[in-house]
């Protein structure tokens, strides 16, 4: 008896360590695949990225939240040490200056996940959670970045806010077709304006 219990037991370890390491390689597949410009990824592509059966993929697909989850975890411990990173400057344009560099590298990485997230996000409720938390975040750091002197003059706030925004890079990036190094100058171009203007 204790015998067949023992490889009762070890059966069904076996089972969640491959059920655990098959949605391991889905995730790692969809990555991979929207890293390379597919928005949606078909549930075939995959499979064949992933190396597991088509239905292994259908049963992870019925939570697809969860996926998105593991999907955006993934990305958080990648972008981390650029987001993480002490500002060097003291003087708030300087930090702002930073700023600007800091979310061209972070955007520019981020793009691929987020033109797919865009496209699903009306249809989860973890992708729209987690679109909040990150323009929270960011609206968080660029206020603290600026003297108290600017901070009441909601105008400027906003401007800037949309100037150093991932809507203004993919616009940069996507539409109007300017390189990593031409959208970057654009937006500090235009965050330097919208500074100049402000101490007038």
């Amino acid at each position: 008896m204790a015998q067949q219990a023992r490889a009762k037991a070890e059966s069904v370890d076996g089972r969640l360590v491959r059920k655990h390491n098959n949605r391991r390689r889905i995730v790692a597949a969809m990555l991979e695949l929207v890293r390379a410009g597919e928005i949606s990824p078909g549930a075939e592509e995959v499979a064949e990225r992933a190396g597991v059966g088509l239905r292994t993929v259908f049963r992870h697909f019925d939570d697809m939240d969860s996926l998105y989850r593991e999907m955006a975890e993934a990305m958080r411990n990648e972008l981390e040490p650029i987001v993480a990173a002490s500002f060097v400057s003291r003087d708030w344009k300087d930090r702002l200056g930073e700023m600007i560099d800091r979310r061209a590298r972070l955007f520019e990485r981020a793009m691929p996940f987020k033109n797919a997230a865009d496209v699903h996000r009306h249809r989860s409720s973890f992708l729209r959670k987690d679109y909040e938390t990150m323009r929270s975040a960011e609206r968080a750091a660029l206020e603290d970045a600026l003297p108290a002197a600017f901070k009441n003059d909601k105008r400027f706030i906003e401007a800037l806010d949309q100037a150093l925004s991932f809507s203004t890079w993919q616009h940069l990036r996507r539409d109007q077709k300017l390189t990593p190094a031409d959208a970057r100058q654009t937006v500090e171009y235009t965050v330097r304006a919208l500074v100049g203007a402000a101490r007038k």
